[in-house]
């Protein structure tokens, strides 16, 4: 098969899963994804999750989401400069998305990839290579920005995948150039270097002068 004909078949299996989630009733999600997706515009959300864990006084929190931005801001640059220039699909045709999901402002940037999935990826991604704990604790946050792309009707499912893949690869890219820190030593039990006891010195025999005495 071509790459012509590969191309068209992975299209139009997008197109069918962009059409199968716009037609399907979502209990509960009508009040709560349209309004996280709109959070997200700009990186405002992840910039007020990495201020609130800052806030937290936490240094592994604070490095987490230090990374976590740092991550966002280069997948956000990949994103806006290369991907979306490279690759000018449309944005989906809303006939068969509900108004109550649709946004009241449109993008008007091309489709693919999706620029939220690439920085609720990368900010998740960044914050649990740096923490695994705090990378759970945000993880549904970031699915939940990525689904409401289609759950909205401004991308198709490709676009979040392609644009989560970019976020994932942008945050490992991070961690090579500036490497996760070693765990900081507990207050209660320091890393201490223990130095290791002196060798026995060989035994020293003192003679005295007065027949038989010896002292060791």
């Amino acid at each position: 098969m071509t790459h012509t004909s590969w191309h068209k078949r992975l299209g139009a299996q997008d197109r069918a899963l962009f059409h199968f989630a716009a037609t399907r009733h979502w209990p509960a999600a009508e009040a709560v994804l349209p309004r996280l997706s709109r959070s997200a515009n700009h990186g405002v959300l992840w910039f007020a999750t990495a201020a609130a864990m800052n806030a937290t006084r936490s240094p592994h929190a604070r490095r987490a989401a230090l990374r976590g931005v740092a991550s966002l801001a280069l997948a956000s640059l990949t994103v806006n400069t290369v991907a979306k220039r490279s690759v000018r699909r449309a944005r989906p045709l809303l006939d068969a998305v509900p108004l109550v999901r649709q946004l009241k402002r449109y993008p008007i940037t091309t489709s693919f990839p999706s620029g939220h999935a690439a920085s609720a990826a990368a900010f998740v991604a960044g914050v649990a290579l740096e923490s695994p704990a705090w990378g759970a604790v945000v993880a549904p946050l970031g699915i939940s920005v990525a689904a409401s792309r289609v759950y909205t009707g401004v991308h198709y499912p490709g676009d979040v995948l392609a644009g989560a893949a970019l976020g994932v690869g942008a945050a490992f890219a991070v961690r090579a150039l500036v490497p996760k820190r070693s765990p900081l030593p507990s207050p209660e039990h320091p890393h201490a270097e223990t130095p290791a006891p002196p060798a026995d010195p060989d035994p020293v025999v003192v003679a005295d002068r007065a027949p038989g005495t010896v002292r060791r």
